[in-house]
């Protein structure tokens, strides 16, 4: 019997969607480990919900496979929907049911006993916080709880791996960090395997890995500290009245630019004195002048404006 306990709980090879002559994701390959927290983060349009919608069983792929805890998600879609909970940008709660109301629904629709129903659902009230409104209907909560209750509903059954797509669209901040603390007390007592899609780059920051994807497929991954440190030492912001003429004077000795319309920013690996000599050689020349440490976002914003012939194809993740 083939030996499983060291494969990825998340596994694809060549993964593929096609709509007519639109390619939507293209021969993605990922390994994904057992209790890992994992980003896979794009722009709008690039992929990932595809790609998430293929491994939950939603759509089927075009080519290639993917297996999710052991599963093919081809050949054992049941299978696999046992093993996960998925989270998407809409909620899937009945607002006009109480929030006990709901999880009960969510237990039932997956099989559960009704005592363990009970018992799990007194769990997750506890660890998200709902206790105090378990009779409240989910219509009249605040759109922080409606989600945090979403996701309670979506790991009643104790799923292997949890989806999460965008799971904090919407939020203000303070309601995006609550449901982040939910989410890591729920990895810390279940070890689930937490598989994200965000547009906001400092919630991967806590991620063990990501992976960047654009136009359906992985130019960039690996853990986020060594993307970023693997990027620059530094990040040169530039401020000035007229940006492209300064853009083609520093490019000689910092490379190409990103340019936002209001700044330039360069992968800057000199010194401090580098820095001290470009101030003066810049003076009166530039509005600002600063440096600062790089973060994911850095990563995200050169891994898509890199030209497709500087990136790879496709990467695994491991």
């Amino acid at each position: 019997m083939r030996d499983r306990s060291s494969e990825p709980i998340v596994a694809a090879r060549g993964l593929t969607k096609r709509y007519g002559d639109a390619l939507a994701v293209d021969a993605l390959d990922l390994d994904v480990p057992a209790g890992a927290f994992f980003g896979l983060l794009g722009p709008n349009g690039s992929g990932k919900t595809t790609a998430i919608h293929m491994l939950s069983t939603l759509i089927r792929p075009s080519a290639g496979e993917a297996r999710i805890a052991g599963h093919d998600v081809r050949r054992e879609p049941v299978a696999v929907r046992r093993a996960i909970g998925v989270v998407f940008q809409e909620p899937a709660l009945d607002r006009s049911l109480s929030v006990e109301e709901n999880l009960r629904l969510a237990g039932r629709l997956y099989g559960l006993s009704g005592a363990e129903i009970r018992r799990r659902a007194e769990e997750l009230l506890a660890l998200f916080g709902l206790g105090a409104r378990r009779r409240q209907s989910a219509a009249t909560l605040s759109g922080g709880l409606r989600r945090a209750l979403d996701i309670a509903r979506g790991v009643i059954h104790r799923p292997r791996v949890l989806f999460l797509d965008e799971p904090t669209i919407g939020l203000d901040v303070p309601n995006r960090r609550a449901i982040w603390r939910y989410i890591a007390g729920l990895r810390a007592e279940t070890g689930v395997t937490v598989v994200l899609t965000t547009h906001y780059l400092e919630e991967a920051d806590d991620c063990d890995l990501v992976a960047f994807i654009r136009g359906g497929r992985v130019v960039a991954s690996g853990a986020p500290r060594v993307l970023v440190d693997n990027l620059a030492p530094r990040i040169l912001e530039v401020e000035g009245a007229d940006l492209e003429p300064l853009a083609q004077r520093l490019a000689p000795k910092f490379g190409p630019a990103l340019n936002d319309g209001q700044r330039l920013s360069f992968c800057f690996h000199g010194s401090a004195a580098d820095f001290g000599a470009l101030q003066s050689e810049l003076a009166g020349a530039v509005e600002a002048l600063r440096l600062r440490r790089p973060n994911l976002n850095d990563v995200f914003l050169w891994v898509n404006a890199a030209q497709p012939s500087e990136a790879p194809a496709h990467a695994a993740v491991h």
